[in-house]
């Protein structure tokens, strides 16, 4: 960092000669139209994005499918009460339930949540279980208490039933507590069956039953995003293939969703996380609804018949792909059919007859080698053949440069493939010196996807990484050669998306959270600065009638929006200094006199947010002057700065 930093303050210094350059933007050339999926979303359940954090469900282990079936919970031991794990074999994908036999006393069990439970005062909980009595006549009373015990809330549900039933009572917390606990106590004398045991906020997004944590989701919807990439990642692909994410087991009802364990539970040593698994409560169907709710298109990434190539390499062969391919086809059935379909149908029966729309679909995830070649082809031929109007994006690989990407780029182009996946993790210095990435690239190719990035201030997947303001302005740099290259660049999106904070893997992430919090990073402020000023058209900005591509260390882009004739530009002044510069906007008459401009600074490059400072690194917002059709800026040393005009005609 302080190396870094350094260069960064001698290029500045360097650069105060050239401070005053006039930079014109040519208003009436646009060039490339920008795609509304130009800035989106990449969602992966890693750090704890989904169960424990997007999924807003408080129980652990609800379904005692866990590897150790009673993790997560704790017996209040009773010498008159004893507590089973049975397995019913006429329900293969949520065989374990639990019996639990009483003959009086305090009795109960008590589950410890996801690192404890965020409540809050006020909010009502919704308490429910699948139970059947098998003798006599149990009550649960539910205790919601913080670690000292003290009581939250309070309820009574009595078990009534002889057949599995779905019993439910809501009540409501006394207090606010993150890390809070569920006491399940068991009154009366008898002997019962119980599966499903769920606790969930009323306030989620949209007051949706069972839904997601609606602090996350509005984070997500304040940056208007264009696409929403699921289910990840790595995740796509499993350690091994029995491990792979499989679509069709995480729709329909709950019950029926068979949980797996996550492959990041024991990938790194330094964050080893036995607890972690996949419920599916937030699924395909979920995801297809979030990207509706946040006016994204839909991204799914499927599973190609590989694993992940960092641990087993495990390869289904060619000729027995067909029920991989099936699955590619039947998932667009889900999303796109009609109701008459039998995938269509299964859509409607969980709540949404009209069709999600899909047009992009992902073939693998971040393969490489021949041996994808041939998987893709595969997929390719069988889903153009039936569907030839959605967009495929193909895998380039996990480094954006080496003997890998190469064969992978030559061979996609050589193939027109729609749409090719890059990824880079790397350092700041590599993000500034590669914002003119795109400008060579084939103009009549595959289009790119900038599938994940980040820039990693200490190492690729170091615990030690964090989310500083250098790697943001590094990020908002790189992202104006995205821009200006929007007829190559169709999508891009920041991985991974969120991460709790004490249940991460991996770092640097966009947003995090804890059970009651969450904040955007500075990062996350750059993404929203794009993709909430995305424009239309791609302008030209130039100095001395050259792209403004890190010269004196400034960087920038600039664009049309239709909609509201506006210019819009951004500008990056990674030096340590300020620049003042001369805007000529040329082909327009008149601008209105006041605009709008917003700067995300720091005078520290490794400035980060925090729970107790979550806005440290954030945007202002101020009026700017505008006279004629020339604007006066002065760029922030180490600033980001986004301006906005209007066009009177």
């Amino acid at each position: 960092m302080q190396k870094w930093y350094t260069t960064v303050l001698a290029l500045g210094l360097a650069g105060q000669v050239f401070a005053q350059n006039p930079l014109v933007v040519k208003v009436n050339q646009p060039k490339a139209e920008i795609q509304p999926t130009m800035w989106g979303l990449f969602f992966e359940d890693i750090n704890m994005g989904a169960d424990g954090g997007l999924y807003a469900e408080l129980i652990k282990n609800r379904s005692f499918e866990f590897e150790s079936p009673m993790m997560g919970w704790k017996e209040q031991k009773n010498p008159k009460a004893s507590v089973l794990v049975l397995n019913r074999q006429d329900q293969p994908e949520n065989p374990r339930f639990i019996r639990v036999k009483t003959e009086g006393g305090k009795y109960g069990l008590t589950n410890e949540g996801f690192r404890g439970m965020g409540v809050k005062q006020g909010v009502g909980y919704d308490f429910s279980v699948l139970s059947r009595n098998v003798e006599g006549n149990l009550t649960l009373k539910l205790e919601l208490i913080k670690p000292d015990g003290q009581v939250l809330g309070t309820a009574s549900l009595p078990l009534n039933s002889t057949d599995w039933k779905k019993h439910s009572v809501r009540f409501t917390s006394n207090g606010t507590e993150p890390k809070a606990k569920l006491n399940v106590w068991f009154e009366g004398t008898g002997t019962a069956d119980l599966d499903m045991i769920s606790l969930f906020p009323q306030d989620t997004w949209k007051n949706r039953p069972g839904g997601l944590r609606a602090d996350l989701v509005q984070l997500l919807a304040d940056m208007k995003p264009g696409f929403l990439r699921f289910p990840g990642g790595c995740i796509v692909e499993g350690m091994d293939l029995s491990n792979r994410y499989q679509w069709k087991k995480t729709v329909g009802p709950l019950e029926g969703r068979e949980v797996a364990i996550n492959r990041w539970n024991k990938e790194f040593k330094h964050r080893l996380t036995p607890d972690y698994f996949q419920t599916f409560g937030l699924g395909f169907f979920e995801y297809f609804q979030l990207a509706e709710d946040i006016g994204a298109e839909p991204l799914p990434i499927l599973n190609c018949g590989m694993a992940c190539q960092y641990n087993t390499a495990e390869v289904v062969p060619v000729e027995e792909l067909d029920p991989y391919v099936q699955d590619a086809l039947d998932l667009i059935e889900f999303a796109n059919g009609s109701t008459d379909t039998k995938w269509g149908k299964l859509r409607a029966d969980m709540g949404h007859p009209a069709p999600f729309n899909l047009k992009l679909l992902g073939v693998g995830n971040e393969q490489w080698g021949p041996q994808y070649i041939d998987r893709y082809v595969v997929f390719e031929k069988a889903i153009k053949s039936k569907y030839p109007e959605v967009r495929l994006i193909s895998s380039a690989g996990p480094n954006p440069d080496g003997e890998v990407f190469g064969f992978l780029n030559g061979k996609l182009r050589s193939l027109k493939a729609d749409i090719i996946d890059e990824h880079y993790y790397r350092k700041p210095e590599w993000f500034l010196e590669n914002a003119t990435r795109y400008d060579d690239y084939d103009r009549n190719g595959p289009k790119i996807f900038a599938g994940e990035y980040a820039s990693q201030s200490k190492d690729v997947a170091s615990p030690e990484n964090r989310n500083t303001w250098l790697c943001a302005l590094s990020e908002a740099a790189f992202m104006t050669g995205l821009e200006r290259n929007a007829d190559v660049v169709h999508m891009a999106s920041y991985a991974p998306l969120f991460a709790h904070a004490d249940g991460w893997q991996w770092t640097p992430d966009l947003i995090w959270m804890n059970n009651l919090q969450s904040y955007g990073t500075p990062n996350y402020y750059v993404q929203k600065l794009y993709s909430t000023n995305k424009g239309t058209k791609v302008l030209p900005i130039l100095s001395n009638n050259q792209l403004i591509t890190g010269k004196d260390q400034l960087y920038a882009s600039a664009t049309w929006d239709e909609p509201t004739k506006e210019v819009i530009l951004k500008l990056v002044n990674a030096s340590s200094q300020p620049q003042t510069h001369t805007v000529n906007l040329e082909g327009v008459k008149k601008l209105e006199n006041k605009g709008k401009r917003f700067t995300l600074k720091s005078s520290e490059p490794g400035a980060v947010n925090s729970f107790d400072q979550p806005k440290q690194v954030s945007p202002t917002e101020e009026e700017l002057a505008v006279k004629g059709t020339k604007l006066n800026l002065t760029l922030a040393p180490q600033s980001f700065t986004v301006v906005r005009v209007k066009v009177v005609k």
